[in-house]
């Protein structure tokens, strides 16, 4: 058996505190903080030490899904974008909008707000931080 702790960092908020992924044979099984990390310094929020769990939940898709028929049926990645391209132009700007991260950094915050206004053509921004 072969233990590898695999450095990451909490998916969750902006704040951006480090973990190891602990990794046993393959199989991610837990998480340990990282106590050298500057920001979380050993600490995690309820929400960083289940930050793991997500990963190999039997609920997680792996496959994209489409309505055929007023069924989800698995679709290959280039049929899902297209139907959602599709969908998007349909709907057109006013019905269309975007949410962004305190995840990322501003750079990508400017560039997430640029294509909505200038590719979707929707003045409809808004970012989790307000939240």
């Amino acid at each position: 058996m072969m233990l590898e702790n695999k450095f990451s960092v909490c998916p969750y908020c902006g704040t951006g505190c480090g973990f190891y992924l602990q990794v046993l044979d393959g199989q991610l099984v837990g998480l340990r903080p990282s106590r050298s990390h500057p920001i979380s310094q050993g600490k995690l929020c309820i929400k960083g030490w289940q930050a793991h769990e997500f990963v190999n939940s039997p609920e997680r898709l792996k496959k994209p899904l489409i309505k055929k028929n007023g069924k989800l049926v698995e679709a290959s990645w280039s049929e899902a974008l297209a139907l959602t391209a599709k969908k998007l132009v349909a709907a057109g700007p006013e019905h269309v909008a975007c949410l962004s991260s305190a995840k990322v950094t501003n750079e990508e915050n400017y560039l997430m707000q640029k294509f909505a206004r200038v590719v979707l053509k929707t003045n409809s921004v808004d970012h989790c931080a307000r939240l």
